[in-house]
C-alpha cells in the first residue's frame, strides 16, 4: 500500500520542517518600491533646483554643462552674506527664545491641574489657530509706532510670539511620556520642583526640545510674506526676500535664482543631517523596570 505524502510531511519523517515565509514580510518589498517611488518624486524638484544651479548663464562664457559661475556671482555682486547672516541671526534667536519659554511652559501644561492651566492650554490652542497674516495690520500700526518697522528685532519678536504656542504644545506633548515617577523619586532624594525639572525632564527631553527647535527654525526661516511687510532695507532683508528680489521685471537668470535658492537649502539640510542621530526615543524606557 502506497502512501502519498506531501513535502511538509516528507520533511517531518526526515527530521526537518520548512517554515513557510512570513506572511507580513510578502509584503514589504511592494511598500519599499512605493515609498522609493514616492520619494523619487518628492526629490524631482529639488534634483532641478540643483540642475539649474550648475548650469551655465545666458551671459556665461564657460563651454562646459556644469559650472560654478552663478555661485560665484550670488557671493560676489550681491549681498547674499549679508542676507545669510539676517536670516541666521533671526532664526537663531526666535529658536533660542521659543525653546527656553516652550519647556517651562509645556511641563505646567503637562504635570498641572486646574481651571487656570486647562484655560492657558485652550488660549494657547486658539491662539496657534490663528494665522500670522490677520495679526500683521495691527502688529505694523504698534510696531510702526514703536520704531520697530524694518529692524531685526520687530522681526524676531513676531516670529518669537507665532512659533512660542506651538512650541509649548509640542514640549507638553513630549513630557506627557516621562513618568512622573521619576521626579517622585527625585524628590525623595532631596530635588526642589526646579531641580527635578532641570535634571530629570528636561534632560530626558531633548528628542522634543531637538523637534521644537527644528519646527521652530523651519518657520522663521522659510517665512517671506512677514518679512516682506516688516522689512524694507535691503541691507536688512532675509534671505527668502533676497531670492525675491532676483526676479527682475524683464529677465531672470534662473541660474542666479537656483544658485541662491540651493544656499537658502542648506543650513536645513545641515540641521537635520547633524542633529538625526539624537532622535532617540527609547532613553528611559527601563527606568522603571521592576516597579
Amino acid at each position: 500500500m502506497s502512501v502519498v505524502s506531501d513535502p511538509v510531511t516528507r520533511g517531518i519523517r526526515r527530521g526537518r520542517t520548512r517554515t513557510p515565509a512570513p506572511i507580513k514580510s510578502r509584503g514589504r518589498w511592494w511598500r519599499f518600491t512605493f515609498v522609493l517611488a514616492f520619494t523619487v518624486v518628492a526629490l524631482v524638484p529639488v534634483g532641478g533646483v540643483f540642475f539649474l544651479a550648475l548650469r551655465p548663464g545666458a551671459r556665461s562664457r564657460s563651454t562646459s554643462s556644469f559650472t560654478l559661475e552663478n555661485f560665484s556671482y550670488v557671493f560676489t555682486n550681491g549681498q547674499t552674506l549679508q542676507w545669510l547672516g539676517n536670516s541666521l541671526a533671526v532664526t537663531l534667536t526666535t529658536v533660542v527664545v521659543s525653546v527656553a519659554v516652550g519647556a517651562p511652559a509645556g511641563y505646567v501644561l503637562s504635570r498641572g491641574r486646574g481651571k487656570a492651566v486647562s484655560g492657558y492650554s485652550l488660549l494657547l490652542f486658539v491662539v496657534q489657530a490663528l494665522p500670522v497674516i490677520t495679526a500683521v495690520i495691527p502688529l505694523f500700526i504698534l510696531f510702526a509706532r514703536l520704531g520697530l518697522v524694518d529692524s531685526l528685532l520687530g522681526l524676531g519678536i513676531i516670529y518669537v510670539g507665532a512659533s512660542v504656542s506651538v512650541a509649548t504644545w509640542m514640549m507638553a506633548a513630549y513630557m506627557d511620556s516621562i513618568p512622573v515617577a521619576l521626579e517622585q523619586a527625585a524628590w525623595i532624594d532631596g530635588c526642589s520642583v526646579f531641580g527635578a525639572f532641570v535634571r530629570i525632564v528636561l534632560r530626558n527631553s531633548l528628542p522634543g526640545i531637538l523637534s521644537t527647535a527644528i519646527y521652530t527654525f523651519l518657520v522663521s526661516w522659510n517665512d517671506y510674506l512677514v518679512a516682506l511687510v516688516f522689512v524694507r532695507s535691503q541691507d536688512k532683508y532675509t534671505l527668502p526676500i533676497g531670492l525675491a528680489s532676483f526676479f527682475q521685471q524683464n529677465v531672470v537668470d534662473w541660474g542666479q535664482v537656483m544658485a541662491l535658492a540651493v544656499i537658502m537649502l542648506a543650513p536645513p539640510v545641515l540641521l537635520f543631517t547633524v542633529l538625526n542621530k539624537y532622535f532617540s526615543i527609547g532613553g528611559i524606557g527601563g527606568s522603571l523596570a521592576g516597579q
